[in-house]
């Protein structure tokens, strides 16, 4: 079952369950599984990918060998990056996107939609050609050519649409109700990174395989980029869940990093003056509502963590000093690294704690 991260509300997971609760909420699998047993006595198996672990509730159906990314020391200044860049589309978007893929496979669907920026678009695209679904991605009409090209080259359809990012937003969802100029085409299964899930239960790998690189022992902060929160708050589920298991002995505390002139969760907690300035280049994490808003405050209240607001100055600066030791990443990836330099100047994360930052997509063909 679904249920309601509002009102509570539980729905069948099934392919016609609309992608959010009638009240506007967020739905979560009610009741994901746990393993019967510490790791000690059921170990990872690694050649699963991301189904190495016992708590995805959306059985392996759709998979190009996602999983199991690199962290790697950065001595220069003490935090360990998980290189999340390496995926099949170069994104952790390929987390959710593998699960999310792999459910509606299971639904038989033969069409999806999503809205994206790049990342996820290409992530779903690639896996629903993986998975032989048709699949139609609305992105922003100034959307970065490499990443239109790499939707294209899956098969997907593009969608180009002017205006704000929401504007993209509400284009896709009339394509999901058959609406516009999809009237004569009917619905389409919404497979948004940002409502789905399935979507998020492919995210919280990220915290299963930080912890099992790290024998177990959790992180004290994890610095993330922060838009929908997809990443963030996967991580929070991993974490919370991997604790509620016995596997681990805590929760880290987690940050996000916004950019600055798009940051309403930051606002919220800091005021808009903390929120201002102006971060185009950070074009990932553009979100000015995001859909688990809430889910995001929850996490951010339990753990203890915060966020911080990213300029255009800032993170080009760290963009660089990220590709002098060997880190090819998009610009987006550097809020993260700059945040915990922020955070660290504030007092918010102390300079002998144990940090680990994801770097989230790729610079080489963006």
């Amino acid at each position: 079952m679904y249920r309601c991260v509002d009102c509570g509300d539980t729905y069948p997971v099934q392919a016609a369950t609309p992608y959010r609760c009638d009240c506007g909420g967020a739905f979560q699998f009610a009741d994901p599984p746990l393993p019967a047993g510490p790791p000690e006595i059921r170990p990872p198996n690694r050649d699963a990918g991301l189904w190495a672990f016992d708590f995805l509730p959306v059985d392996r159906t759709v998979t190009l060998g996602e999983g199991w990314t690199p962290l790697v020391a950065a001595p220069d200044r003490d935090v360990s990056y998980k290189l999340e860049a390496l995926f099949p589309t170069a994104s952790f978007k390929d987390r959710g996107a593998a699960v999310t893929l792999s459910q509606a496979a299971t639904f038989g669907v033969d069409r999806v939609v999503e809205d994206s920026s790049g990342n996820a678009g290409a992530a779903i695209a690639t896996y629903a050609g993986r998975a032989g679904i048709d699949a139609e991605i609305f992105v922003p009409a100034d959307a970065k050519p490499g990443k239109l090209a790499a939707i294209e080259q899956s098969g997907a359809t593009v969608r180009r649409i002017d205006g704000s990012r929401q504007d993209v937003t509400d284009a896709c969802i009339a394509a999901v109700n058959g609406e516009g100029e999809d009237s004569q085409r009917g619905s389409a299964w919404y497979a948004s990174h940002a409502w789905q899930p399935s979507f998020l239960e492919g995210t919280a790998t990220f915290a299963y395989e930080v912890a099992a690189q790290r024998d177990w022992a959790v992180p004290d902060a994890v610095v993330t980029p922060l838009g929908h929160g997809t990443l963030f708050l996967g991580a929070y589920l991993g974490f919370h869940r991997l604790h509620r298991a016995g596997w681990t002995d805590g929760v880290p505390r987690l940050y996000g990093a916004q950019a600055a002139g798009i940051a309403p969760i930051v606002a919220e907690r800091h005021g808009d003056s903390a929120a201002a300035g102006a971060n185009k280049l950070a074009d990932g994490i553009q979100i000015r509502e995001p859909a688990r808003r809430g889910e995001i405050l929850d996490a951010l209240a339990a753990t203890g963590g915060d966020v911080v607001a990213v300029d255009r100055e800032t993170t080009e600066a760290e963009h660089r000093r990220l590709g002098r030791r060997g880190f090819h990443v998009e610009p987006t990836c550097a809020v993260a690294p700059a945040a915990l330099d922020i955070l660290r100047e504030q007092g918010a994360i102390g300079p002998d704690e144990d940090v680990v930052v994801p770097l989230t997509g790729s610079g080489l063909a963006t």
